[in-house]
């Protein structure tokens, strides 16, 4: 009972210079339980959006995974069996929006069935009213506002037969109740419009209203016995069978989404650990002289080291206690913010549970004793003889000691460079692993030498400081280097946040501007043009393309033919007329009649069926899969020569325009000379492939942000840390600011001083920071992209912010320190023990 009371007044006594240590632990659970809980709401909307697709029908049925759209005869034997009250196919096919001026929207249209029955509308209706007659249509609300159209308005889009034609917009869709159908531009018109509206129109499935009273395991079973005689049978499904398949994806995807989240968190609470680490390790320095008088009135190194545990303990159990409750508060306060915004199907849910919680609890306790546990092995072994010693401060380690941690430091900091070295220059997929794991290496060695590099660095930076600062800078610079252990120590956290956030930005930027140009580059052209309905480009857009002689022209020929049994989607293309880096067009240049290039397993032989009057033919598929015949024709699967679609499907019509800038042409003249072309012709959508790159560079671009303010996270805990240093420099050093204010030191300069200790370390710890991330993320982005033979350049205004971004948290560090020095007397300050 003695031990813990002595150890409750102990902590008690410490509780100012452990609290900033106590705050990084508690930030660090709490952002550990708003990450958990923020990917939770993520993966549950997602799975709620999933599940709002499937509709308020009491039982759906799909196509079966190897046949076509449900025919009309599988709908009516469904509509035969005893219970179903009303049945509505999900009718889709494709579509083609023109805006104010005539010309194609961008982007192909999907056509959806509106169910006649309101009972099994499964579209979300955000205003206006749903489409009563075939003149009436409904369109999602993102393609709205893009046509500047409201409902009552008349919108033109183009029929069946890519004619254009007008309906009356009579309401406008939420595209969040369907996320299948996200990225395109969705026309909703009745059921019985469908054909009128769309090409290829098919059901993929039909929705059932049941009767009243009617079992629905029991008309499934009905249902499934109906359906399963003459061919592949559909899936039939309870509406709570069809959610769990749509949601079936999402404890993957938790998972995915929980382990990137948790990679952030856990550089956080390294860093935390640090901090508090390194807070024990000065805090039971300055209490040499306590622990040496322990010791001489009989306590022994396990009880030493038992008291410093329990008091990591204590300040665990508080810190996790506090980290809990913020972490609470900024959950409620997302689920307030969540709340008075529109997310249509979803609600979201940002409480933890109590399971959550309590082990996020426990982690931060764990994480506080295995930071302490190095300080109190430390301070375990502080002799008796101690007490004796003026200075207070226990005896350093021996020579061989630490000629042995700097051999071993030197040995992982070169081996490390090494290996990222080695991965940089080689080819994938061992490049990415030696880079990793030679960065970890390397790293540590920067760790264990930072108390030499930090030091070294400070005195690079002290020169300006000591002409500009004065007195204030010389005294800064001099107490960072005569320190040097603990110069390193403080900065370590500091190093880890700024070189894992610079890492990873350079790593995606760099990444990004070496992907984004060669996805762009090794496109079949520049520009595409397809019919709006999915058809035939027409003879006269062909001519009025080849005509203008800003444009290389290369047209896609296509047909539909029987292979194996089975519809398949043929293509054919003059080769020597793309783009010719275009990814696989060597292969097709040695193509030879008889061959053909897909996505089908390589080396098969094919058997096309001829057309009328025609006999089979045989096809040998090249070895290897080829993006090429999708590239080249949307759903296309082969790719032949001209010769062998001309025997297999004589009289094929181009379905495709591929379209590149003649030599010395731009791509804006060029985009300006097919825009002249094809004016008369508004049922052809042109597709530009900058898109594309422009979509990749976009994702790739959030990723960087969203890394920068989660590493950011960890540069602020380390900030914590600084200031912990600094507050606790300041009562060790005491005695010599009172000095200093009794010779006539002032609080300005005394306040000056402290903010250069700060800036120094910070502005040391982000430049040796950001070498080592722009190394590794270089390295790292190189070992990705190597094939690729291009390589972006290292982002310049990112860097910049987190060097900002250490520098301003530097400063920060040093107003509560630089408050409290100006505060003290140099009597006060001069009794100090």
């Amino acid at each position: 009972m003695t031990t813990y009371r002595h150890t409750l007044a102990e902590l008690r006594g410490q509780l100012r210079q452990l609290l900033l240590s106590g705050a990084a632990i508690a930030l660090g659970v709490a952002f550990l339980i708003a990450s958990v809980s923020g990917s939770g709401a993520l993966v549950d909307s997602f799975s709620q959006s999933a599940a709002a697709e499937v509709g308020p029908g009491d039982v759906q049925i799909t196509r079966p995974l190897a046949g076509g759209g449900l025919d009309t005869a599988t709908a009516e034997r469904a509509r035969q069996v005893p219970g179903v009250a009303a049945l509505a196919p999900r009718l889709t096919g494709r579509g083609g929006l023109l805006t104010g001026d005539g010309h194609p929207l961008d982007a192909d249209a999907v056509v959806s069935a509106v169910a006649a029955d309101p009972g099994l509308r499964w579209q979300l209706l955000e205003s206006g009213q749903w489409p009563a007659g075939p003149g009436e249509v409904l369109l999602d609300a993102d393609t709205a506002q893009r046509l500047g159209v409201r409902p009552g308005a008349d919108l033109r889009l183009t029929g069946a037969d890519g004619a254009p034609t007008t309906a009356r917009l009579t309401g406008t869709l939420d595209g969040r109740g369907a996320p299948s159908l996200s990225g395109h531009p969705v026309i909703g018109v009745p059921e019985s419009a469908v054909t009128r509206y769309a090409a290829g129109a098919a059901a993929e499935r039909l929705d059932l209203r049941l009767a009243p009273g009617t079992s629905a395991t029991r008309t499934v079973d009905a249902l499934r016995e109906a359906l399963g005689t003459g061919g592949p049978a559909p899936e039939v499904h309870t509406r709570e069978a069809s959610v769990r398949n749509a949601t079936r994806e999402s404890g993957t995807l938790y998972g995915v989404v929980l382990v990137a989240a948790l990679s952030f968190v856990l550089i956080a609470l390294a860093v935390a650990r640090m901090v508090v680490g390194n807070t024990f390790t000065v805090v039971l320095a300055q209490r040499t002289r306590r622990l040496a008088l322990l010791r001489c009135v009989g306590a022994d190194r396990t009880q030493v080291r038992r008291m410093i545990r329990r008091q990591g303990l204590l300040l665990g159990a508080g810190a996790s206690t506090a980290g809990v409750l913020l972490g609470l508060g900024v959950c409620a306060a997302g689920q307030a913010v969540a709340a008075t915004a529109d997310l249509g199907p979803v609600h979201l849910s940002l409480t933890p549970s109590p399971l959550v919680c309590a082990l996020a609890a426990l982690f931060g306790v764990l994480l506080t004793l295995l930071a302490v546990r190095s300080p109190a092995k430390a301070a375990s072994a502080v002799p008796p003889i101690a007490a004796l010693d003026a200075g207070g401060h226990g005896p350093a380690g021996g020579t061989g000691t630490r000629l042995r941690a700097t051999v071993w430091a030197v040995f992982l900091l070169v081996a490390g460079t090494a290996l990222v070295v080695l991965g940089a220059l080689a080819a994938p997929p061992l490049s990415l692993l030696a880079v990793t794991v030679g960065a970890i290496a390397s790293f540590f060695g920067v760790l264990r030498l930072a108390h030499r590099l930090l030091p070294a660095t400070v005195a690079l930076l002290g020169a300006p400081a000591r002409r500009l600062g004065g007195t204030a800078g010389r005294l800064a610079t001099q107490q960072l280097r005569r320190n040097p252990l603990r110069t390193g120590a403080t900065g370590s956290a500091l190093l880890l946040g700024v070189t894992m956030m610079v890492g990873a930005v350079t790593a995606l930027d760099v990444t990004s501007n070496s992907l984004v140009p060669v996805v762009s580059a090794r496109q079949p052209g520049v520009f595409s043009a397809t019919s709006a309905a999915g058809g035939v480009v027409p003879a006269g857009a062909l001519t009025a393309l080849t005509g203008e002689r800003e444009l290389s022209v290369t047209p896609v020929r296509s047909a539909t033919v029987r292979v194996d049994g089975r519809d398949t989607l043929v293509a054919t293309v003059d080769p020597a007329r793309l783009n010719p880096t275009a990814d696989d067009l060597d292969r097709a240049r040695t193509l030879t009649d008889g061959t053909a290039l897909g996505g089908l397993d390589g080396g098969r032989t094919l058997t096309v069926t001829g057309a009328a009057g025609h006999p089979d033919t045989t096809l040998r598929v090249e070895p290897g899969r080829s993006p090429l015949p999708f590239t080249l024709q949307s759903g296309a699967t082969l790719l032949v020569t001209p010769a062998a679609l001309d025997r297999i499907a004589p009289g094929a019509p181009a379905t495709t325009v591929w379209v590149t800038p003649a030599p010395g042409t731009d791509r804006p003249t060029a985009r300006r000379a097919m825009d002249r072309a094809l004016a008369a012709h508004p049922q052809l959508t042109v597709t530009d492939t900058a898109a594309q790159a422009e979509t990749l560079r976009s994702l790739l671009d959030r990723m960087m942000l969203i890394s920068m303010a989660l590493l950011g996270f960890s540069v602020v805990i380390a900030g914590l840390g600084v200031a912990a240093a600094l507050v606790l420099g300041i009562n060790e050093r005491a005695r010599e600011i009172g000095m200093l204010r009794a010779i006539g030191m002032t609080r300005t300069q005394l306040r000056r001083m402290l903010t250069l200790e700060a800036l120094l370390l910070s502005l040391a710890t982000a430049l040796l920071g950001t070498a080592l991330g722009l190394g590794y993320g270089w390295a790292g982005a190189r070992s990705v992209t190597a094939t690729l033979g291009t390589l972006g350049g290292p982002p310049v205004l990112p860097v910049l912010g987190a060097l900002a971004l250490t520098v301003l948290t530097g400063l920060a560090a040093a107003v509560l320190p630089a408050r409290r020095v100006a505060r003290m007397t140099a009597v006060a300050a001069m009794r100090t023990s």
